[in-house]
C-alpha cells in the first residue's frame, strides 16, 4: 500500500507537467483546428532559458531562492511567449486558409528547426541544474520499512498546476479575450464580421500556450534537474496524446489526459518494465480512442450544412 501511494504521488506530479503542456495544444486546436507540433520544443526552450537565467543570476550573486525563481519564471515565460508568437506568424498565419496538410508539415518543420537551433546554440550535451532550488520533503507514512514522502517540489508543481488551470479557465470564461477565443472557435468568419480581431486573438492564444509551456519547462528542470535539446519531442508527443485522450479542445480534458498519461507511465514503470512505459501509455490511448473517439471530455463536432 505504501509503495502504491508513493507511485500515485509521483504519477500525479508527472501528469501535472504533461497537463500544463497539453493545455497549449488544446487551446490552439480549439481555435484554429490545427495541431502545433512545435509546442513541445517551446517547452524545451523554456527549460533552457530557465537554466541559463539560473547561471546568470548565480554569476551576479543573486542567490535568494524566491526572487531567483520569480525571475527565472518571468524571463522564461517572456522568451517562450516570443517564440510562440513567431511560430504563429511564420508557420501558421500564411497557411491558415490552405489545406490541413500544409500547416501540419510547416509545424513539423518548425519543430525540427527549433531543436537544431537550440542544439547549435547550447550544444548536444545534457545541461544539469546542479544545486536544487527547492529541497526537503514531508514523510506521510511508513510501513514495512518503506517511507511515503512528498517533496516540497512536488507540492509546488501540483499547486501551481491547479492555480494555472483555474486561472486559465476563468480567463476563457469571464474575459473579453476568452469570449473572442470562443467566438473564433465556433465560427472564425462570423467572429471577424462581428468585429473580433481574429489575428490578434490567435496570436495571443499561441503566446498564452507558449507561456504555459515555459512554466512546464521550468518545473521539469527543477524536478529532474536536467534538460537536453531533444526532451521537447517526446514530452510534446505525450502531452499531445494527453490532449487527445482527454478530448482535444477541452482544457479540463487536457489536464485529465495529462494526469492519466502520467499515472499510466509511472505505474507501468513501477510494476512492470520501465522500457515499455511509453508503449503502455500509447496503447491505452489507442484503446480509449477506439471506444471513445472524441476523448474522455471531448464533444463530437457537428458540422452544419
Amino acid at each position: 500500500m505504501a509503495y502504491f501511494l508513493q507511485q500515485l504521488i509521483n504519477g500525479v506530479v508527472l501528469g501535472s507537467i504533461f497537463g500544463l503542456i497539453a493545455i497549449g495544444y488544446t487551446m490552439v486546436y480549439g481555435i484554429i483546428g490545427m495541431v502545433n507540433f512545435a509546442h513541445g520544443d517551446i517547452f524545451m526552450i523554456g527549460g533552457f532559458v530557465t537554466i541559463i537565467t539560473f547561471l546568470v543570476l548565480g554569476a551576479i550573486g543573486l542567490t535568494w531562492a524566491p526572487l531567483a525563481l520569480l525571475l527565472m519564471l518571468v524571463i522564461a515565460m517572456g522568451f517562450t511567449a516570443l517564440h510562440g508568437w513567431a511560430v504563429e506568424r511564420v508557420a501558421y498565419r500564411p497557411l491558415r486558409t490552405s489545406n490541413r496538410l500544409a500547416p501540419l508539415i510547416s509545424a513539423i518543420g518548425m519543430s525540427i528547426f527549433l531543436q537544431n537551433y537550440v542544439q547549435i546554440i547550447q550544444g548536444a550535451r545534457n545541461k544539469a541544474l546542479g544545486t536544487p532550488l527547492i529541497s526537503g520533503s514531508i514523510q506521510l507514512m511508513e510501513r514495512d520499512g518503506f517511507a511515503v514522502q512528498i517533496t516540497y517540489m512536488q507540492i509546488v508543481i501540483v499547486v501551481l498546476t491547479i492555480v494555472l488551470m483555474v486561472g486559465f479557465t476563468m480567463l476563457i470564461s469571464n474575459t473579453a479575450l476568452g469570449r473572442n477565443q470562443r467566438a473564433c472557435e465556433q465560427d472564425m468568419r462570423m467572429a471577424r464580421l462581428l468585429g473580433v480581431d481574429v489575428d490578434r486573438t490567435i496570436s495571443l492564444t499561441f503566446v498564452m500556450g507558449a507561456a504555459l509551456a515555459a512554466v512546464a519547462g521550468m518545473v521539469w528542470l527543477l524536478y529532474y534537474g536536467i534538460i537536453d535539446f531533444y526532451v521537447g519531442f517526446l514530452a510534446g508527443i505525450k502531452a499531445f496524446s494527453a490532449a487527445v485522450l482527454g478530448g482535444i479542445g477541452s482544457l479540463p480534458g487536457a489536464m485529465l489526459g495529462g494526469l492519466l498519461i502520467g499515472l499510466i507511465e509511472v505505474f507501468w514503470s513501477a510494476y512492470f518494465s520501465v522500457e515499455y512505459k511509453d508503449v503502455a501509455a500509447f496503447a491505452i490511448l489507442v484503446l480509449a480512442l477506439v471506444f471513445r473517439p472524441t476523448g474522455l471530455l471531448g464533444k463530437p463536432e457537428i458540422e452544419k450544412v
